[in-house]
């Protein structure tokens, strides 16, 4: 049933909003995955950013393709429980957890790479305001190591925060970019060191956006 009703809200919903309404530009689309499992790993400005990834993917992949959301934001209500899990799918994380905690918060996550899924992950952790792009935490990096041969893919996005600012609640039409990075494997890198070329990808392909702008 959950899956009936993530296909329809995106197929009747999602699709012809991002589409029609608004438009995508895809850089490289070659390096989106044509089946799971995968990471994709981008930057954060707007809640636009998951449905602008999401539609990347045709509507019988969307079924496979997860964001992995912050457990205290996203799921604390059950309006929000139904939208976020349901609706669109998101494996629910704890940011926080207990010193000394033995509790795997990846666990659901992990399972769905085993699974063949598709994950999207923020590693900034919460959105930006200003459009500066965080340091990224290591989160990513461990799921990485728990799966060396899933490949993990960095995306820059721009636009979705034109669309939907954080504070505002109202979508405004503007055409969103999306560069797809080339597909990374951790090999012999400390999680610090992978996450670090991950965020030093995706700082590359914002330059590259803002470089062809200015041309």
């Amino acid at each position: 049933m959950n899956n009936i009703l993530k296909y329809l809200f995106f197929f009747l919903c999602v699709k012809p909003f991002v589409h029609v309404v608004l438009g995508i530009s895809v850089k490289n689309p070659q390096n989106l995955p044509r089946k799971g499992p995968a990471i994709l790993i981008a930057n954060h400005s707007s809640h636009m950013d998951t449905l602008v990834l999401m539609c990347l993917f045709s509507t019988s992949q969307l079924l496979k393709v997860h964001p992995v959301a912050a457990m205290d934001y996203f799921f604390n209500t059950r309006l929000r429980s139904f939208l976020f899990k349901v609706l669109i799918g998101a494996i629910a994380v704890k940011r926080h957890r207990a010193k000394f905690s033995k509790e795997d918060v990846f666990a659901e996550a992990k399972q769905n790479l085993r699974n063949g899924h598709i994950l999207i992950i923020y590693p900034e952790g919460t959105r930006s305001m200003d459009g500066e792009i965080r340091e990224f935490k290591t989160g990513a990096a461990h799921l990485a190591k728990s799966n060396p041969d899933v490949p993990v893919i960095p995306i820059f996005i721009n636009g979705p925060d034109k669309v939907m600012p954080k504070y505002d609640f109202l979508p405004v039409p503007f055409i969103c970019d999306v560069y797809i990075g080339t597909p990374m494997g951790l090999g012999a890198d400390s999680k610090q060191e992978f996450t670090g070329k991950i965020f030093q990808e995706v700082l590359r392909l914002k330059q590259m956006h803002f470089e062809g702008r200015n041309q």
